[in-house]
């Protein structure tokens, strides 16, 4: 049954990449929106909580950017030549480490609501103001984390494999849940205690998402030749997010046991997914 869902996205959206990426661009920023808006049922989850859900992200990022970009890139679009899909890999990294420089990291998962300090407001609204700011770091730092998984979905439909780019965006859309719930929880913890606004900075960060997609898809149908690049360098700047924020950020209060096995289960999870809808 779960085989059958290519051929079902294709009966309903046809076969043009183009229109495929901008419907999975959809999909996944719909995904975001949902993480984000948990925080109207799931009003205080737990550190322990959010770094196995985030290692369940990374998780299933790591498996999809091997199954669904860098190997098919290498076997099917490269004849078997590692190099564009390596070169794009490279580039891919260096693209998220120099955008760092200008967005700095924010391992922020801001845990507790602060609580006004009667005796010094002056300290208690400049504590406050840089936490505000903090989360404007966190929320441009997701944005910009948001980037290559639309891309990454948009050039899995620009190749026009089906089998290939179902279960990427399922993937990348699964963990776009708690991704779009750290968000919401950053912001209410950041003293926007208003479940709206909360939702509203999820919703903002996913969209991104979606004209990525679509220029991925036409970037790589217009140019066929940059497939292989386009793959690599989705996979390279989805490895770098894994390593160099995701992991820091789950393994730095002592749930380390929890988000390991969180990002272990993900890989299960994309791989099954691959398996049974490629």
């Amino acid at each position: 049954m779960v085989a059958v869902i290519p051929a079902q996205f294709a009966e309903l959206f046809g076969s043009n990449p183009v229109v495929n990426g901008l419907v999975g661009g959809l999909i996944i920023a719909f995904f975001n929106l949902l993480g984000a808006s948990l925080v109207f049922v799931w009003r205080d989850p737990s550190e322990r909580a959010m770094d196995g859900a985030l290692g369940f992200a990374a998780g299933v990022m790591l498996a999809a950017s091997f199954t669904s970009l860098i190997l098919p890139g290498i076997e099917t679009y490269s004849n078997g030549n590692p190099i564009p899909v390596l070169i794009g890999m490279a580039v891919g990294a260096l693209f998220l480490d120099r955008s760092d420089v200008l967005v700095p990291h924010a391992h922020i998962l801001l845990s507790g609501q602060r609580r006004p300090d009667a005796a010094n407001p002056d300290a208690d609204l400049a504590v406050d103001d840089e936490r505000l700011a903090g989360v404007v770091l966190f929320i441009l730092a997701i944005t910009l984390h948001n980037m290559p998984e639309g891309l990454a979905v948009g050039v899995g439909f620009g190749s026009g494999n089906l089998g290939t780019a179902v279960p990427l965006m399922l993937a990348i859309g699964i963990q776009n849940i708690p991704e779009g719930l750290a968000v919401s929880v950053a912001a209410i913890n950041a003293g926007l205690d208003k479940r709206f606004y909360a939702a509203f900075a999820g919703i903002r960060s996913g969209a991104v998402e979606i004209p990525l997609a679509v220029l991925g898809a036409y970037a790589v149908q217009t140019v066929s030749a940059l497939l292989p690049y386009a793959m690599g360098f989705a996979a390279g700047a989805m490895l770098f997010v894994i390593s160099d924020e995701i992991v820091p950020e789950t393994h730095t209060k002592g749930h380390e046991r929890i988000a390991t096995l969180g990002t272990i289960f993900g890989a299960i999870v994309m791989l099954y997914l691959d398996i049974s809808l490629g």
